[in-house]
């Protein structure tokens, strides 16, 4: 349970903060809420904490996103869960949209590059550090740390898709379960236990949910049509949330091949300006759906040539809700019976054996960032120099110095705008 119960302002102003601050991805997200829920403010135990992150990463969709609303859920139930994971997204999309627009009205500004090349280093360094700190925490035994080991070779050496590791680790959680089969589930559901499961609230939610998704897409047919491209990304979108498990790096891939080249929405190389965009902006690395729901409406002229802006915000909007509808969804219904099951093994051991398959495959996705942002003309240049230096500099900054991720991520936007300087000045 809750070690200190915060007020429910007191939340809502961390969720805000958080919402401006999540910086690096979801591992780099999930290393943030655990720091400052578990460690600082000791708000959230590390049972509850893993209990809940375990059940994230089953799901599809975005799952540092769904953590944050679920344990702003299990804080302050309903309103908790739903203001955690809406200002968790909330300061992106308003970011991505000022981004999106500056980059359709004005190209690329060098110093916003420089700073966006320097902090992508640095999340190298965030990336690991996560896998260490959950490493530490969850691989407790030869068996979990075997997982690990064998989910980062499945990944990067057989390519095997993250949802077949996740199965294949929780099969041998459930069976290492009926070994020891001894179930202290001390979270009774009792009348005054507010996390219990009620059919009746169940459905409710369901309702609700449903109604949230079908009202907006019925009104996008009847102003737009169904074959328009806001009614199209509706239903795109909807699919990808509900079909995607792995996160954002299995999401892209499938959103990446609709969007540019089914939908045409936008080109490659707008696509991958928008994931650097996404990369270096808070919030969840999908987020990067606004922009492209921004581009498709700004460049198709959705609401005619004397609207640009708002044709292309709409279209963020869009893409934004219909994404994230579902993991709001998600964590509402499922929440209570999760909750529930935190002390049954029969579910527990299945979730550690998966926690420790995501500690091999954060660090497969380290590596990956690593070789992309160290070389990215390819392993036959000379690595970027200034790259290896932020990432040495940021491992030993959150290793050592156990500085915060805010405080190393504005030390490497500073030290790629001193870099652009110097290299202006020497021109």
């Amino acid at each position: 349970m809750l070690l200190k119960t915060p007020s429910f302002l007191e939340a809502f102003w961390f969720w805000l903060k958080l919402g401006f601050i999540s910086f690096g991805g979801p591992a780099g997200q999930i290393a943030t809420m655990h720091q400052e829920l578990v460690e600082r403010k000791q708000w959230v135990t590390e049972e509850s904490f893993m209990h809940a992150l375990n059940y994230c990463m089953l799901l599809p969709g975005p799952e540092a996103q769904q953590l944050a609303t679920y344990l702003g859920w299990l804080m302050h139930r309903t309103w908790g869960g739903i203001v955690a994971g809406v200002l968790f997204i909330l300061p992106s999309l308003f970011i991505l949209i000022a981004l999106s627009w500056l980059y359709v009205s004005y190209g690329h500004n060098e110093w916003i590059t420089a700073i966006f090349d320097a902090i992508k280093p640095a999340v190298v360094a965030i990336v690991f550090h996560a896998a260490y700190r959950i490493g530490k925490k969850t691989l407790h035994n030869l068996s979990l740390g075997l997982t690990a080991l064998v989910s980062f070779a499945a990944i990067y050496f057989l390519n095997i898709p993250f949802p077949w590791i996740v199965l294949a680790a929780a099969v041998f959680g459930y069976v290492s379960s009926q070994k020891n089969d001894v179930t202290t589930n001390i979270d009774i559901v009792t009348p005054s236990n507010p996390h219990k499961f009620q059919t009746k609230t169940f459905f409710k939610y369901l309702c609700i949910g449903l109604s949230l998704w079908l009202i907006p897409i019925m009104s996008l047919v009847l102003i737009f049509g169904f074959t328009n491209t806001y009614t199209q990304m509706s239903w795109f979108f909807t699919k990808a949330a509900l079909l995607t498990f792995g996160g954002a790096y299995a999401v892209l891939p499938y959103v990446y091949q609709a969007s540019v080249e089914h939908f045409q929405w936008l080109s490659a190389t707008q696509m991958l300006d928008g994931l650097a965009l996404g990369e270096s902006t808070p919030g969840p690395l999908i987020m990067i759906v606004a922009f492209v729901g921004f581009i498709a409406g700004h460049s198709k002229e959705l609401l005619g040539g004397e609207y640009p802006f708002l044709a292309g915000a709409l279209g963020a909007v869009v893409a934004t809700w219909f994404t994230f509808l579902p993991s709001f969804l998600f964590i509402l219904l499922g929440a209570p019976l999760v909750k529930s099951s935190q002390n049954n093994s029969k579910y527990t051991k299945p979730l550690q054996f998966i926690t420790a398959a995501v500690v091999g495959v954060i660090i497969n996705l380290g590596i990956f960032f690593t070789s992309h942002i160290f070389w990215p003309n390819g392993f036959s240049q000379t690595p970027n120099l200034l790259a290896v230096l932020i990432t040495a500099l940021s491992i030993w900054l959150l290793f050592k110095k156990q500085y915060s991720i805010i405080k190393m991520l504005g030390l490497a936007a500073s030290i790629g705008l001193i870099h652009k300087a110097f290299l202006l000045v020497s021109i």
